[in-house]
């Protein structure tokens, strides 16, 4: 089974955060980067598959600070030698997706094929309203759940993941959908460029620009696709025809059998064969300690973090796995004896706990847990 380690690039601890705006303080930035790069050696060195985090911006409060799509995977990358970076996800409905295609193919170069990308629809409504590339489009959540409003979030983060996954698998294309067209209509370059219809292809020799394409392709063919954490049997259902991996932080185990059985009849209907254990991966929060004492004591600011931070947004509490490394493995057998999977991601108490304790944590995994799944 292969582990990943997943922060939310939190940029202090509860003390710290209580304080108010610590996003926006540099000294905290700066040591908030020296942790994460530590933990991303620390996995890479110890045996972990990959090591994850976000999207999200304008986080001035300093619960989440994952603002850039691809700088943050990089500085991961340049951590580490094997570590997958698992980029969780870009907020398609926030993007142009040509721009993301080119992005996500870019960045799996410089990571040397290193890079698994999720698609996310966006549910943090500050920043997604003021990063929203169509017009009106809202975030999606609880507030507007079967609503029209979700409905149109739906629509156009599925057409942008078709534009996406076009642009990585041909030279050119054009696509015309209810929200994206490519090329634009009638587009003509304004003056002659031979290079264009002499070297490449899509534009005539009349500058009318037929299709459109990307530059490079992506290093590996295909990239992994993932869903991000996602609760919704809809979501995992598009992934299933689609060819991308839910996650899911969850012990409601009767939602988990649902979700993993309706994947894989969706799939198969669709002509893809999905071998067993691969229809979702599954996880949860980890606070791992010497003695249940000791992690139950340091879940504290965790559960408070999640409470006051994710809560509000209609999250409800992950699988919580906090314990001596016993207690977790017992937590990991029993979702398998539930649910079949070959990957696990895991939340841990980046930022929020010191340095140590994520260390301890990470160390306990890798030693006292790992080994009993491989």
């Amino acid at each position: 089974m292969d582990f990943h380690a997943f922060m939310y690039v939190t940029i202090g601890r509860r003390r710290e955060l209580e304080q108010g705006m610590a996003g926006k303080n540099p000294v905290l930035y700066q040591r908030m980067l020296d942790e994460i790069g530590e933990y991303a050696r620390f996995c890479d060195e110890a045996g972990y598959a990959g090591i994850g985090i976000p999207e999200h911006h304008l986080q001035i409060e300093g619960f989440e600070l994952g603002q850039d799509p691809g700088l943050m995977a990089l500085y991961m990358g340049m951590q580490t030698k094997r570590l997958r970076i698992n980029q969780f996800g870009y907020v398609l409905p926030t993007h142009n997706p040509l721009r993301v295609a080119e992005h996500v193919a870019t960045l799996d170069h410089m990571l040397g094929g290193r890079l698994n990308v999720a698609f996310v629809r966006g549910y943090q409504a500050r920043w997604f309203d003021n990063f929203v590339a169509i017009p009106g489009v809202k975030a999606t959540g609880p507030w507007n759940r079967h609503t029209h409003e979700d409905e149109v979030n739906r629509e156009l983060f599925e057409e942008c993941v078709r534009i996406i996954k076009l642009a990585w698998s041909r030279d050119t294309f054009a696509f015309k959908g209810k929200y994206w067209t490519f090329p634009i209509e009638g587009q003509k370059n304004p003056h002659d460029h031979p290079v264009y219809y002499t070297y490449g292809q899509g534009v005539d020799p009349d500058g009318t620009v037929r299709e459109v394409g990307i530059a490079p392709r992506p290093l590996q063919q295909p990239i992994p696709l993932y869903s991000g954490f996602t609760h919704s049997l809809r979501t995992a259902l598009f992934w299933a025809r689609e060819g991308g991996k839910p996650v899911v932080l969850s012990d409601n185990y009767e939602f988990c059998r649902l979700l993993w059985s309706r994947y894989r009849e969706e799939a198969e209907r669709h002509g893809r064969q999905v071998p067993e254990g691969e229809e979702a991966a599954w996880g949860g929060y980890l606070v791992l300690a010497p003695t249940q004492a000791e992690a139950k004591a340091w879940a504290e600011d965790c559960l408070w973090f999640w409470e006051t931070w994710s809560m509000p947004f209609g999250q409800g509490l992950p699988a919580l796995l906090i314990g001596d490394p016993d207690t977790v493995s017992r937590a990991i057998e029993e979702a398998l004896r539930h649910v079949k999977f070959n990957e696990a991601f895991f939340l841990f108490g980046q930022g929020v706990l010191e340095r140590d304790k994520c260390l301890k944590t990470l160390e306990l995994f890798a030693e006292k847990v790992m080994p009993r799944f491989r």
